[in-house]
């Protein structure tokens, strides 16, 4: 069945004038009783009742005008709905991110993905180092920002923005500015990292800060959580080297002492991924 024809009908049904509904349209007259009457002739009956004087529903154009008025608005919600997905401006994207931007850098992210794109629903789940390239690759997420540098056959990376590392010591800490770093006190104390994952330039860094004060830190817990990190920091049991982003989490009691060493952010995403929501938010992100 021609869905312009009902259009048309439902478009004289309204106004039960053919002059007016033609010229509603923007068809001729003419053009348009032709298109009535093929209506009715493929249904088998009679939609509106004519004579020289007026236009008016037969009891069987009443109930099709009801049923298609619905069925119309239905129609042509999924149709916007399909487009919006074909656009990429309505979908589901999972996104994983490292603790440390939770506070800072993924609600700027987020803000101005659901100021360009409303529709969009959007996962967000923090996912272990060891896991974050095979999730990428078998579609368990979608976009994956990570402090390491990939070079997995597949998977693009970009680098959307850096901060510092950062020494985090409880404030009743002798520590109060990056003056008081030597090798000496640094080796009095007991650290508290992030779990030291192999092949992660994150972890590099890490090391080279420690290789540039030249000696071994007293690690006294790994952790892959930078939160847990910050609650023992807080309870006295050691200090942290962690990224200065932790900054804008609710730290109350704790002492972030800058160090001249940056670290990377960088979002990966599937090479061959065409999905448009993902080509969306990617230029989002990348153009700002």
């Amino acid at each position: 069945m021609d869905l312009q024809r009902i259009k048309y009908f439902l478009a004289l049904s309204e106004q039960l004038h053919y002059w007016k509904t033609a010229e509603k349209v923007n068809i001729t007259q003419s053009a348009l009783s032709r298109q009535i009457q093929s209506l009715e002739n493929e249904l088998g009956l009679q939609l509106f009742e004519r004579n020289k004087r007026n236009v008016k529903l037969t009891p069987a154009g009443k109930f099709l005008k009801e049923k298609w008025e619905v069925e119309l608005s239905e129609l042509e919600y999924i149709h916007q709905f399909a487009k919006q997905l074909h656009l990429g401006e309505r979908g589901t994207i999972t996104i994983a991110h490292p603790d440390s931007i939770s506070a800072s850098l993924m609600p700027d992210i987020l803000a101005m993905i659901t100021r360009e794109f409303p529709q969009l629903q959007i996962k967000l789940v923090q996912v272990l180092y060891e896991n974050q390239l095979e999730f990428l690759k078998n579609y368990k997420i979608d976009l994956a920002i990570t402090r390491d540098i990939n070079s997995e056959p597949g998977i693009r990376a970009k680098k959307i923005y850096s901060d510092h590392l950062a020494l985090v010591v409880p404030l009743e800490h002798p520590f109060k500015s990056f003056d008081d770093l030597s090798t000496e006190s640094l080796k009095q104390q007991k650290f508290i990292l992030p779990t030291n994952d192999g092949g992660s330039s994150y972890s590099e860094i890490i090391q080279a800060l420690f290789k540039s004060y030249d000696f071994v830190p007293d690690v006294f817990l790994h952790s892959e959580f930078g939160s847990t990190i910050i609650a023992l920091v807080r309870k006295g049991l050691g200090i942290a080297i962690l990224p200065d982003s932790y900054m804008h989490h609710q730290s109350p009691g704790l002492r972030f002492i800058p160090l001249p060493f940056k670290t990377d952010l960088l979002i990966n995403w599937r090479a061959d991924d065409h999905n448009p929501v993902l080509a969306n938010i990617l230029k989002l992100v990348f153009e700002g």
